[in-house]
């Protein structure tokens, strides 16, 4: 394996010198029918991330994002509690940007997401000073970049799958990438859309319990334009996404209704609900970039402009709702309530509003070094709309600088830098109060100045082996889905579901230790420690549930993990055999077993921890069809904030079979994912006040399906290749010291 890696990386040299040095005096013909090929990694560890290749990896690109992310080693998505990695809350970035939501709305938005047009993830453990200090406690950074050409080329991807539960339900993506450049400019155009149908079944204790028929479209475009003026560039990103969702809710419950259409005498009843909601959601991203550069190529100015605005409307009609009360003598429910439109009317409008500055270039500092520093405001407007009248009117306004030096000292890494912000924040919120007056109440503000300091030291063991060190302080904003007093989700009976627009931002102090060797292997523990923790509280009062958001005071999240390759030659040579072969990682069989264990403490509440477990392996077939498994499973009967998981959150296994055509042109996939129908999420609430409920939810996970790749070449093989363009934030980095930024 060492030599492996030792060999590809003579190679990618080799590669990078000719790119160099394309003006020599070598002719074309001397050149003609080389063909170096750079084999991407499936996983890679680096200092301060984790990178999980999604361009290759049929396991992972066959759906949409969301089903891909549930699908990494050390991930945990939930439904009740976002996502974290390695016990990291995550704060969701794409290209380089903060997305800006959560939840069901961050659910939607990357379901309407194909897989396929991801290249890779990137996992930042431990963001650097140059990355915002609301990035909380990680960033997953979701990059869909490409690359362009100096002649127009074409790459078409689609995907087709299907479920058969209770009826057969379709999917289907497509998406093309075009790209090009010519003497002035370099342009790039990638458009896609997705229809999906999904089922969930929910059971909400012994209050509800409901079936929904789901019918998502989405659509998106992304383009941009760069031009070279001289040494520098001037980089124009055009973003927009389109969700439009329908879901069709057919439910029982048990719960208090208005008697005679009366909203003040309520009375039990068990009844039956049909309802359809209706979401449409809006996005668009601008972005301007200048990148200044100087005859030192490793030093370095960027100025961004950025503007993002995003609309979301809600709404959910009532189609009938019958069944009896339960006093004598069982009086039916009042046939006049049926089919009652507008049940929930929302609107939400967010604009922000960004600048920001960095800048880069070496220093003698040690063995040598390299020092950044830059700044950053923002804004950022956001209200919400229940039935014409605004609820939520919230402004934050950030201003932000940092400055952090890296340097080298024989066999040690340093980072050391600290990020300086100034937050104002507030706002005013609309509700009735229980006399069916309309009230107005401040936001509780936010105005400070915070100092977030980050350190890291690495040791170089040996090539590609290090120990690294971190810590970061860092805060995390309540997102504005946990802010919003709007029910956006669902409206019945049994069921209320409530943002808090007085939630306070978390503030996290973050360390971790790390071996790390040969990219693919690492063993490494690490601890989150938070205050004012946002978290979901469900509990039950009576015959109603309620789903509410709170602030911890004070909690702790431990993480060990660790990660290792096994080619399944060590079963048939021996390990000093392995050392001397010479390999393609892509080109062998293989298993990465991951273990991950995870602990939750808070005050008051005695939460076990849960191992989190994967395995995939790569088994390359007759005919070079490469057969991919891939098995995930977290351990139930675990604590996962207020939360107790009766069954395992993850309990999935994935088959794929890949095979590729005309020089590698062509992609064909055929998959199966959840073959055994074991994805299913049922949890015991632990509240801190209020009764505990059991909540469970079953998507339809099991799917068949197949999905195809198509790259048209280029006119010419020799074509050089441009840096990606398509929202690209990448600092190139030749200075040899460990990298930390994006």
């Amino acid at each position: 394996m060492k030599k492996a890696i030792i060999a590809l990386s003579l190679l990618g040299s080799i590669f990078t010198f000719a790119q160099e040095n394309t003006n020599n005096q070598v002719k074309e013909k001397q050149i003609e029918g080389v063909t170096i090929t750079k084999t991407k990694k499936a996983v890679e560890q680096k200092a301060d991330r984790t990178i999980f290749d999604f361009s290759e990896q049929p396991q992972l690109n066959n759906g949409n994002v969301l089903e891909g992310i549930k699908k990494l080693p050390g991930l945990v998505s939930t439904d009740i509690a976002g996502m974290m990695y390695q016990g990291k809350i995550l704060d969701v970035y794409l290209n380089g940007r903060p997305l800006n939501i959560t939840s069901n709305e961050l659910n939607s938005f990357l379901e309407g997401m194909p897989a396929n047009s991801v290249d890779r993830i990137e996992v930042i453990t431990q963001p650097g000073a140059e990355f915002p200090a609301t990035s909380g406690g990680a960033i997953m950074n979701i990059i869909t970049n490409k690359n362009a050409n100096k002649y127009l080329t074409a790459t078409y991807s689609g995907n087709y799958s299907f479920t058969n539960y209770d009826k057969f339900r379709s999917r289907t993506t497509n998406s093309l990438n075009l790209n090009a450049r010519n003497k002035i400019f370099g342009w790039q155009l990638n458009i896609g859309q997705n229809y999906r149908e999904s089922m969930l079944n929910g059971q909400q204790d012994e209050l509800l319990t409901s079936n929904t028929s789901r019918y998502g479209r989405g659509y998106f475009a992304k383009s941009g334009l760069t031009f070279d003026l001289g040494q520098d560039r001037l980089l124009l990103n055009y973003d927009i996404y389109h969700n439009n969702n329908d879901n069709y809710t057919f439910s029982d419950g048990h719960g208090d209704l208005p008697y005679q259409n009366n909203s003040k005498d309520l009375r039990e009843a068990f009844y039956n609900s049909s309802d359809v909601a209706h979401t449409d959601n809006l996005r668009q991203e601008a972005v301007a970039t200048y990148q200044k550069r100087f005859a030192d190529k490793s030093q370095k100015l960027d100025f961004q402009f950025g503007y993002t605005r995003s609309d979301s409307k809600f709404a959910q009609d009532n189609f009938f709702q019958d069944g009896y009360f339960t006093f004598a003598p069982n009086q039916p429910i009042n046939s006049p309530t049926n089919g009652l439109k507008d049940v929930l009317n929302n609107k939400s409008l967010m604009n922000i509003f960004n600048f920001k500055v960095d800048y880069s270039q070496p220093i003698k500092l040690l063995d040598g070094g390299k020092v950044n520093f830059g700044g950053l405001y923002e804004k950022q407007d956001y209200n919400t709309e229940s039935f014409g009248i605004t609820n939520l009117d919230y402004q934050r306004q950030t201003a932000s600088t940092y400055l952090e030096f890296q340097a080298k000292l024989k066999k040690f890494d340093f980072i050391l830098g600290s990020r300086a912000e100034n937050y104002d924040i507030s706002g005013i919120t609309r509700f009735y109060d229980k006399n069916g007056n309309l009230t107005q109440a401040d936001l509780i503000p936010f105005n400070k100045f915070k100092l977030f300091p980050n350190a890291s030291v690495q040791y170089n063991l040996m090539n590609q082996v290090y120990i690294a060190a971190n810590y970061n302080k860092k805060i995390s904003l309540p997102s504005i889905s946990a802010l919003n007093p709007n029910n956006v989700t669902f409206s019945g009976p049994s069921t209320e579901v409530t943002g808090n627009p007085n939630l306070q931002p978390t503030i996290f102090d973050n360390y971790e230790l790390k071996i790390s060797a040969f990219d693919y292997a690492f063993i490494g523990y690490s601890v989150s420690s938070a205050n004012n923790q946002v978290a979901q509280i469900i509990r039950k009062d009576g015959r109603k549930l309620y789903n509410e958001q709170v602030n911890i005071s004070n909690m702790k999240i431990h993480n060990f993990n660790i990660g290792l390759p096994i080619p399944f030659m060590v079963f048939s040579k021996p390990l000093s055999e392995i050392m001397k072969f010479d390999f393609n990682p892509d080109k062998i069989n293989f298993m990465y077993l991951y273990a991950g264990y995870q602990k939750h403490d808070i005050d008051n509440l005695n939460n076990k921890g849960f191992w989190i477990l994967n395995a995939m392996a790569q088994v390359i077939l007759p005919k070079d069809i490469k057969l991919t498994a891939n098995y995930s499973y977290l351990t139930p009967k675990a604590g996962y904030f207020y939360f107790t998981a009766e069954k395992p959150f993850n309990n999935s296994f994935d088959l794929s079979l890949t095979k590729k055509f005309m020089d590698n042109r062509l992609t064909v996939s055929v998959f199966a994912n959840d073959i055994f129908n074991g994805q299913v999420m049922q949890v015991r609430s632990n509240p801190p006040s209020g009764t505990p409920v059991v909540i469970s939810s079953k998507y339809d996970t099991r799917n068949f399906g197949f999905s195809i790749n198509y790259k048209i070449p280029t006119r010419n093989k020799l074509a050089k290749e441009d840096a990606n363009i398509l929202n690209q934030t990448k600092k190139e980095d030749n200075s040899g010291v460990m990298q930390q930024g994006q």
